[in-house]
C-alpha cells in the first residue's frame, strides 16, 4: 500500500528528534514551492543545514503529522501566523496538509486570536489554491523579507488571512 494511502496516526507536538525529519521535509517542500518564484541569493542560503537549524529552533512551535509511525508533515505557529506547512512528497494529496492547517488554526484561536494569518509566495499556486480551498482569503501582494545571506531578501507573497469564530 502506498504511504500516501495511510491514515494520520496522530497529531502531536515536535520533538527534538523530529528534527531531521522536519528538516527534510520543509527543505524538499520549499524546493517545491519556491525555485523559480524567489531571488537567487534566498535559494543560495537555503542549505540542507539552513533548515536542519530552523527546525531545531522552532520545536516549541511545530506540530508534526505521523502516518505508519514516521514523520509525514509539520506546521509552525508563531503568534497569529501560520508560518510553515509542509507534507512529504508521498504523502501529498492524502489529507495530512488539510489536517495540520486545521490544528494550526485551532492553536491560533487557543491564543486568543480571531484571525489567523499567513504568507504564500506569489507564483506558489498549487499551495494558493489549497489554502483558497480551506476558507482562507487572498488579501493581496505584498513584500515579505526574508533573510538573506547579507540581510532581508524581498519576496513576492500574497497574504492570506482567515476569520477564526470563538471556541
Amino acid at each position: 500500500m502506498p504511504a500516501h494511502d495511510s491514515p494520520i496516526t496522530v497529531l502531536r507536538p515536535a520533538a527534538p528528534a523530529d528534527v531531521p525529519a522536519v528538516a527534510a521535509i520543509w527543505r524538499t517542500g520549499w524546493r517545491d514551492g519556491h525555485l523559480g518564484h524567489v531571488p537567487a541569493e534566498l535559494v543560495a542560503v537555503r542549505t540542507p543545514e539552513s533548515f536542519a537549524d530552523r527546525a531545531a529552533e522552532r520545536v516549541g512551535d511545530t506540530v508534526v503529522a505521523m502516518v505508519g509511525g514516521e514523520v509525514a508533515g509539520f506546521v509552525v505557529v508563531v503568534g497569529d501566523e501560520v508560518e510553515q506547512l509542509y507534507v512529504a512528497a508521498g504523502h501529498r494529496g492524502a489529507g495530512v496538509a488539510g489536517a495540520l492547517l486545521a490544528r494550526a488554526e485551532e492553536v491560533v484561536r487557543r491564543r486568543g486570536h480571531r484571525r489567523a494569518r499567513l504568507a504564500v509566495v506569489a507564483g506558489n499556486a498549487r499551495a494558493r489554491r489549497f489554502y483558497e480551498r480551506q476558507g482562507w482569503a487572498d488579501e493581496g501582494p505584498f513584500d515579505y523579507p526574508a533573510e538573506g545571506p547579507d540581510g532581508p531578501v524581498t519576496v513576492p507573497c500574497h497574504r492570506y488571512t482567515k476569520g477564526l469564530p470563538p471556541s
